[in-house]
């Protein structure tokens, strides 16, 4: 199924809003800023002192800072030392604790991904398995993020889980020895063919360039003529990494991205530093709306030098650059300090921040306002917008059975059913389940409650509680119950209707309980859209060229 620093002279985070002020001189603008704060100590004083409530200090200040901040930009934030930890997290990739996620369902903190080699999938757990205690601490009533903070500590040091494991009937105990952990910018490399290497990078955290460059050599090694790069859902990073993962696939000396804000003395052109990786294997960019910031960097950068085919959906269009300021008692401000241009001379940043409207809404860039600039070959590409694949493939949409049995669980719970009751399946790419294993399936739903309604069936009570309101109904009322009756859903049908999908999405669950994360990856291979498209592409050579000509 389709489906988320280092330091220059300020450390970037994340690609991200220039905002305008108005014009004030400098002694003016000190003004306003000294009396503006008098008037918040004062104000929080007469709060603190009279308010009928106990008030706490830090929440309320943190409020008011949360509020002011949201004014300009999603993505302007004040960390307060409480979650600095956390923030590093996030830009680092790296934490100490098991490396395994977990999550909540139906009421029950379950193993949803070990990580393979990591502390959990070393110590035996397994996806499935119910997570009762955590150092004889009950976690019944505890949320996810509250059990993942009780997982995580110290490197070296160990905890004791009590976990309640299908088909066993006693909880086990397993003792895990935590270690730090760094996530992996590239969770997944390998053949999807013969000639066809596939690489997806989820993250710029640090060592992204390097990771990425590691699956290129290696891939290349393995018979690749051709590549799939995929950036789908990538939110996106540090933007000294997408510089260096760009120089992968073009010249040394190639211009990158230039940045553009108030500071000019920070405005900055980025240029490819290194010797590329390969300037001429070919190459198709996965994109979709969710890839954002640095993830729109590498893909506008591969487009704007006609380097590859991009495919899929258009991307975010954050066209932002973001740094770290240090505050006192510990205490960071991410802020955002410049819009950034790809080669092509084009900022994509799709939303207008800068001016609101009267309710405080803002609004994307209208197609009105946007710029046309051009690529390297002279092919024609737009600003204001995020980056418009060559190849688009609308997101697939699952049918309301699908999407609800995977919200229940369902196909959750039977895959760990299925892997307790065999020790092993074909390899992931190989893997499919018989008509046989789907009646099984569908016979073992019979009991389970997962209710849902169609799209039809919404619309249908929709234009009744309209005909209600304006007193049309008891002229309809027959006429909409006869049409009640003929496509009131059946789910017996609907199963059987939507069989081959749900049959892909219990396969892809399936594998990953024998084969991990690389599993759900290569499973999905035979069905994903947009690496059918990516195929297709690649192994027509014209079509390929063409699609890069002016």
């Amino acid at each position: 199924m389709k489906k988320t620093l280092k330091q220059l002279r300020i450390p970037f985070v994340a690609i991200l809003l220039f905002v305008g002020t108005v014009a004030f001189t400098p002694s003016e603008r000190y003004f306003e800023i000294a009396k503006n704060l008098d008037i918040f100590a004062t104000l929080f004083k007469e709060v603190n002192t009279y308010y009928v409530d106990e008030v706490h200090p830090s929440g309320l200040i943190k409020t008011g800072i949360d509020a002011m901040l949201a004014s300009l930009d999603p993505y302007t934030n004040y960390i307060p030392e409480d979650e600095i930890e956390d923030y590093r997290t996030m830009t680092t990739g790296q934490y100490g604790g098991i490396g395994a996620v977990i999550g909540k369902r139906n009421e029950k903190t379950l193993v949803l991904m070990p990580y393979e080699g990591y502390p959990a999938n070393k110590a035996g757990l397994q996806i499935g398995d119910e997570i009762l205690e955590i150092d004889d601490l009950p976690v019944a009533d505890k949320s996810s993020g509250e059990v993942s903070k009780l997982l995580k500590g110290q490197a070296n040091t160990t905890l004791n889980l009590k976990v309640k494991r299908y088909g066993v009937a006693q909880p086990l105990n397993i003792s895990i020895t935590r270690e730090k952990i760094k996530i992996d910018n590239v969770p997944y490399y390998g053949m999807v063919n013969n000639d066809v290497g596939y690489f997806r990078l989820s993250d710029f955290t640090s060592d992204a360039s390097r990771e990425v460059k590691k699956a290129v050599t290696e891939l290349k090694a393995k018979g690749a003529k051709k590549l799939i790069f995929d950036l789908r859902d990538n939110p996106g990073g540090l933007l000294s990494e997408a510089v260096n993962i760009s120089n992968i696939f073009i010249e040394k000396d190639a211009e990158v991205v230039s940045t553009k804000g108030k500071v000019t003395e920070w405005n900055k052109t980025y240029r490819a530093l290194n010797p590329s990786v390969d300037t001429d294997i070919p190459l198709v960019v996965l994109t979709s709306s969710r890839s954002a910031s640095a993830s729109e960097i590498v893909s506008g950068v591969i487009q704007d030098y006609d380097r590859g085919v991009l495919v899929g959906e258009r991307t975010y269009g954050k066209g932002l650059v973001q740094a770290t300021r240090p505050l006192t008692y510990n205490s960071q401000l991410k802020i955002t300090t410049a819009k950034y241009y790809i080669p092509s001379g084009r900022c994509i940043q799709a939303i207008d921040y800068s001016h609101r409207d009267e309710d405080g809404s803002v609004s994307t860039i209208p197609d009105s306002l946007r710029v046309a600039f051009k690529t390297k070959n002279g092919r024609t590409v737009y600003d204001g917008g995020g980056i418009l694949p060559d190849i688009e493939v609308e997101e697939r949409e699952y049918s309301p059975i699908t999407m609800t049995l995977v919200n229940k669980g369902l196909l959750f719970d039977y895959a760990t059913e299925y892997a307790s009751k065999h020790k092993t399946i074909a390899s992931a790419k190989e893997f499919a389940i018989s008509d046989q294993e789907y009646n099984e399936f569908v016979k073992w739903l019979t009991n389970k409650d997962y209710d849902y309604s169609t799209r039809v069936e919404s619309n249908l009570k929709e234009l009744e509680e309209n005909a209600k309101k304006e007193k049309y109904f008891d002229g309809i009322k027959e006429q909409l119950s006869q049409l009640q009756t003929q496509i009131s859903h059946d789910k017996n049908k609907d199963l059987q209707k939507n069989k081959d999908e749900i049959k892909e999405a219990l396969e892809q669950e399936i594998v990953s309980r024998y084969y991990l994360q690389r599993g759900s990856v290569e499973a999905s291979f035979d069905d994903d859209e947009d690496i059918l498209a990516a195929l297709d592409i690649l192994n027509n050579p014209d079509k390929f060229a063409k699609l890069l000509s002016n």
